[in-house]
C-alpha cells in the first residue's frame, strides 16, 4: 500500500510507532510491552505474551477466537488462502460476476473527511489482507496512515488481531474501514462495538458487507444483512451516506452461479462451473448500473455500505424503522406464514 510509505515502522516490526503507543492487551486492556519477538502484557494479574512472526504481532485472544496463535506460528492457512497460480489466471481473464458501483467515490469522500478533521489522520483497517476494491484513494494519500489488521497473514496485513477483542486503546483512531468482512465474523455486533470504542469522538466509520451473495468463506463465513440490518450495526454512528454497492443484477448472477455449483462436487468441476457461471451471466451487472440508485435496489442488492461519524448518541430501533428506504410494503399475515 502506498500510505505505509509513510510510517516510521519501529525496528523488527511492521507497525508503526504510533500503533505501538496505541496497543493494549486484547484480554485486560493493559498497555503492553513490545520487542522485535514478543509483546507482552505489563499487568501483573494477566501476563500475557504474545509472538511476533515475520515481524508482524499476533494479538488474538484465543478465549473468543475463532483462530488461534498458533495458526500464526505455525503458518498454518486461516479464513483465506491463495488461489493456485492457474486459478488466479482463469480469475483476472474472465470477467467477474459483479462491480462495486461505489467504492471508488466512497473512499474520495471519505478521504476529504478525513484529511478535513485532521492533516495526519490514523484509520484501522480491519480486514486488510488484500486491499478493498476502491481504496486507491486514501491508500495513495501520503497523510492518512493505515494500520492494516487482519485474522489472515495477507501481503499488507501489519498486525494480526481479532475485532472481537480489539487491541487498541479507547480513541484511537479518527476513522475505521471495515470492508468485506462482518460477514466473516461470529459476532458482527460486538466487532462493530469494538471498532465504535476505539474511534475518536467524531470519528469515521466506513464499511461494506454482502447482503444477497452467497457463503464464499467457507465455514469462516456467518451473517448478511438488509440494509437497515446493516444501519443498526453502525447505531452509534450519525450516518453520512449509505446505500447498495452492487445491485440485483449481481445478485442474480450470484444465485446463477451458485445454482449450478450444487450440482457438482469436485474441485475440478466447481472451478469449471465457476468459470462457466461467469461467462455466461457477467453481463447481468450492467442493469445495477441503472437501477442502483432505486427504492428497489434497496430491497434486492448484492451489498450495502455505510459511511458515519461516531456520535454521542445511540439510534434507537423506532428511530431506525423509519429510515427505511425500500420500496416494499408490510406483508399480510398470510404472506410471511410457512404454512401451505
Amino acid at each position: 500500500m502506498a500510505a505505509a510509505a509513510v510510517k516510521e515502522k519501529v525496528q523488527g516490526l511492521r507497525i508503526s510507532e504510533f500503533a505501538v503507543n496505541a496497543l493494549r492487551c486484547p484480554k485486560c486492556r493493559s498497555p503492553l510491552s513490545v520487542t522485535p519477538d514478543t509483546v507482552a502484557c505489563r499487568s501483573a494479574s494477566c501476563i500475557a505474551v504474545y509472538p511476533v512472526v515475520h515481524g508482524v504481532p499476533v494479538l488474538i485472544n484465543e478465549e473468543r477466537s475463532v483462530v488461534s496463535v498458533s495458526d500464526f506460528t505455525g503458518q498454518k492457512q486461516t479464513t483465506f488462502h491463495r488461489q493456485p497460480g492457474l486459478q488466479r489466471l482463469f480469475s483476472r481473464i474472465i470477467p467477474e460476476l459483479g462491480v462495486n458501483r461505489v467504492g471508488e467515490r466512497n473512499y474520495r469522500k471519505l478521504k476529504e473527511l478525513l484529511t478535513a478533521q485532521n492533516a495526519s489522520p490514523k484509520v484501522l483497517v480491519v480486514g486488510c489482507g488484500e486491499t478493498g476494491r476502491g481504496m486507491k484513494a486514501i491508500t495513495a494519500e501520503a497523510g492518512i496512515e493505515l494500520i492494516n489488521t487482519d485474522v489472515w497473514m495477507g501481503p499488507f496485513t501489519e498486525m494480526v488481531c481479532d475485532a472481537h477483542d480489539l487491541p487498541f486503546a479507547d480513541h484511537s483512531f479518527d476513522g475505521a474501514v471495515v470492508q468485506a468482512v462482518l460477514e466473516h465474523v461470529a459476532d458482527p455486533p460486538r466487532c462493530t462495538a469494538e471498532i465504535h470504542r476505539v474511534t475518536k469522538p467524531g470519528g469515521l466509520i466506513y464499511a461494506e458487507t454482502p447482503f444477497i451473495q452467497q457463503v464464499h468463506g467457507g465455514p469462516y463465513d456467518f451473517t448478511r444483512y438488509t440494509h437497515l440490518g446493516h444501519r443498526r450495526l453502525f447505531r452509534g454512528y450519525d450516518e453520512i451516506e449509505s446505500g447498495a454497492t452492487s445491485g440485483p443484477g449481481t445478485a442474480l448472477a450470484w444465485s446463477y452461479q451458485y445454482f449450478l455449483l450444487s450440482f457438482v462436487r469436485s474441485n475440478g468441476a466447481r472451478a469449471a462451473v465457476k468459470a462457466f457461471a461467469r461467462l455466461t451471466s457477467f453481463w447481468l451487472r450492467v442493469f445495477d448500473h441503472l437501477i442502483l440508485e432505486t427504492p428497489g435496489t434497496l430491497d434486492a442488492a448484492s451489498g450495502y455500505y455505510f459511511m458515519g461519524r461516531k456520535s454521542e448518541g445511540m439510534l434507537t430501533d423506532r428511530e431506525l424503522i423509519r429510515l427505511y428506504r425500500g420500496a416494499g410494503e408490510t406483508l399480510p399475515a398470510s404472506d410471511c406464514s410457512l404454512a401451505p
